[in-house]
């Protein structure tokens, strides 16, 4: 696949200093929930540099619980970005996302992004930017329905960024989306960056 970059051992803080050049300015980022980016999130906000007052994050997806619940991605972003400045703004389906400056996702090892999951069929032309829906099955240790942002508004962006966390089961997905060799959520995404022109940066 054509302007991909594949960094190989990166610890949580070489991806929060790679953030931290991409987020001098202004604008609107998108992020991950799971265990992988609030650490790396901890590394940038402790080595600073990162002018938050100037950025939007918007959640990639969340489970439909209150903020306060222990599931809640929003209320995890809110309470690590929030104090630094940053304006945090939860999904809702009438919301409206902006163009991003940068999409930061995981995958799942059936190759999920954000809740998009292969039996939510998501589609490269979804003409909403936003859904609500049910993954089936429910993932046993968060079984609620999601909210999530859909392939082309995940798209809508200078840059796109995986935080894969260092599984081997989820690089040989990923790898074999790049070749073109299945057809789930991340592939239908990496095929549309590509017919975009995105440039993709995987930590493996």
């Amino acid at each position: 696949m054509d302007d991909i970059t594949m960094i190989e051992g990166a610890d949580s803080g070489a991806v929060a200093d790679w953030l931290a050049l991409r987020l001098d300015g202004s604008g609107a980022i998108t992020i991950p929930g799971g265990s992988t980016p609030f650490p790396i999130l901890e590394s940038l906000i402790e080595r600073g540099g990162v002018d938050w007052s100037g950025w939007q994050v918007w959640p990639n997806d969340d489970r439909i619980v209150p903020e306060d619940h222990v599931a809640s991605n929003t209320g995890k972003i809110r309470a690590l970005l929030e104090p630094a400045g940053a304006a945090i703004v939860p999904l809702a389906e009438d919301a409206a996302p902006p163009a991003f400056a940068l999409t930061w996702l995981g995958m799942g090892p059936d190759g999920h992004i954000a809740s998009l999951f292969p039996n939510t069929d998501p589609k490269v032309d979804d003409p909403m930017a936003i859904r609500r829906l049910t993954p089936d099955p429910l993932p046993a240790h968060a079984p609620f329905d999601r909210i999530t942002l859909t392939i082309p508004a995940l798209c809508d962006t200078q840059a796109l960024v995986f935080t894969l966390g260092g599984a081997a089961d989820k690089r040989a997905v990923f790898e074999a989306a790049m070749r073109g060799a299945n057809d789930l959520p991340i592939g239908r995404l990496l095929g549309e960056a590509r017919r975009r022109g995105i440039p993709v940066t995987v930590f493996a």
